[in-house]
């Protein structure tokens, strides 16, 4: 059943079926082949793949990240980012990563962040002489961020998929995401210098207090999710909600930009998108269970022990794989599929199934910004109104970039985890020498 699996899900790929029908599809089909008295199972399974508390967060995060984006939360958060960064030259493009850091840390999502921050900062680059391909392919890179700072949707489901803490995957995903934003800021900014790009950035910026002053109430909703996951007071599932209370309040009584008219176009738009990811979460736990029921985890774990001799190696071996899958399958999907396979594995070879977490999001983020199917590069060329192929050229050196970043993250596992352990009070990972050997 297996090989069934594997090649009618290929097949189904290499003719542009979506994602979920692929993974869904090759699953009733191993079932109708092999076992079809079984078929029953496949709606409960189905049913019980998303029948989780922690999947409650993510219909939420989406909405809350389409209200700030409506109700003028997005754009104060620009301002703000353009005030601090934006008066150097390349400090449009740094005011697109900072903006997606902060964006980041209240949506939960890279395709929200691409079109709430990309549909303000894409014209704007534009308008400041930025190549058109340019501004999008930044746009994209910058907006992965979306899933590496918490709340991350890829690490909810990595926690539920693994049983590993979500409030210690989120936690942990701060160092890399910081890492990242900060890597990319200085290389925008020399790149810009070499090209004598964005000598004009600073026309237009507010002061860091007038910035901050307008911006105060959406720089206040991350203070209060964050601050509230880990004091304590609310879960991360509950604390999708209290952001989207708090951007429907601040769009509609405090900014004035959210209309009760607007809501039902919110609305539509975040249940279209949220389905979409249940969908291929439903479909995908069924593929997860048969493989599962078919030994494939303990096979690939046994012969990944006796391949990769080191923790180095089956790291490198991980992430090689990982960015090919990445290229080709929705990231949700791949965590889904992949996590209750890799992460016994990594048990295995002594590294901290947080750590894991966190080099598997940021790897398979890079899915989201590679051709054929990196859902943010179809965002950004949605809002930049160009075609894929066009980008492609300018999004190498961010490829690159991310890739130098992963290997950081990878082989040096304190900036994932020394923020864990310090607010945990966790005792220390087995700490093996990682490197390859």
């Amino acid at each position: 059943m297996p090989l069934t699996l594997l090649i009618s899900m290929l097949l189904a790929f290499a003719f542009s079926v979506s994602i979920a029908v692929a993974i869904g599809g090759s699953a009733m089909l191993g079932i109708a082949l092999f076992d079809p008295d079984k078929l029953v199972l496949a709606p409960k399974e189905m049913f019980t793949a998303i029948d989780r508390f922690p999947l409650a967060a993510i219909p939420f995060f989406i909405l809350a990240g389409n209200l700030m984006e409506t109700g003028g939360i997005s754009r104060r958060l620009v301002e703000f980012a353009k005030s601090i960064v934006g008066g150097v030259q390349g400090g449009l493009p740094m005011t697109c990563v900072l903006t997606c850091m902060i964006f980041a840390a209240v949506s939960g999502s890279s395709v929200a962040t691409t079109f709430a921050i990309g549909s303000i900062l894409i014209p704007a680059l534009v308008k400041h002489g930025y190549p058109k391909n340019y501004a999008a392919a930044l746009q994209a890179t910058a907006a992965e961020l979306g899933v590496i700072i918490p709340p991350s949707i890829p690490m909810i489901l990595f926690g539920v998929s693994a049983e590993v803490s979500i409030g210690e995957l989120f936690i942990a995903g701060f160092g890399p995401g910081l890492l990242i934003g900060g890597v990319l800021m200085v290389f925008v900014h020399l790149w810009c210098r070499r090209k004598g790009w964005g000598l004009h950035d600073g026309d237009g910026r507010l002061s860091v207090h007038r910035a901050a002053l307008s911006a105060g109430w959406a720089l206040l909703m991350p203070v209060i999710i964050l601050g509230g996951i880990y004091g304590g007071v609310f879960t991360p599932t509950e604390a999708s909600v209290i952001a989207v209370f708090y951007a429907l309040v601040v769009g509609l009584f405090i900014h004035r930009e959210l209309r009760f008219a607007d809501l039902m176009a919110v609305l539509r738009k975040s249940v279209i998108s949220s389905a979409v990811i249940m969908f291929i979460i439903a479909n995908a736990g069924l593929f997860a269970f048969l493989i599962t029921r078919a030994g494939v985890p303990d096979t690939i774990g046994a012969w990944l022990a006796e391949v990769l001799k080191s923790p180095g190696w089956f790291l490198f071996g991980v992430n090689a794989a990982l960015f090919v899958i990445g290229m080709f399958i929705e990231t949700s999907a791949a965590i889904i599929v992949l996590a209750p396979i890799l992460v016994p594995v990594a048990r295995h070879f002594g590294v901290d199934p947080v750590h894991f977490g966190t080099v598997m999001v940021v790897n398979l983020a890079l899915g989201m910004i590679t051709p054929p199917f990196g859902v943010n590069l179809f965002a950004a060329c949605t809002v930049a109104r160009i075609s894929l192929d066009q980008i492609v050229r300018q999004l190498l050196p961010f490829v690159l970039v991310i890739l130098g970043c992963l290997m950081l993250i990878t082989y040096v596992p304190e900036i994932s985890l020394w923020l864990r352990d310090l607010v945990f009070a966790a005792p220390a990972a087995v700490a093996p020498a990682i490197g390859p050997q």
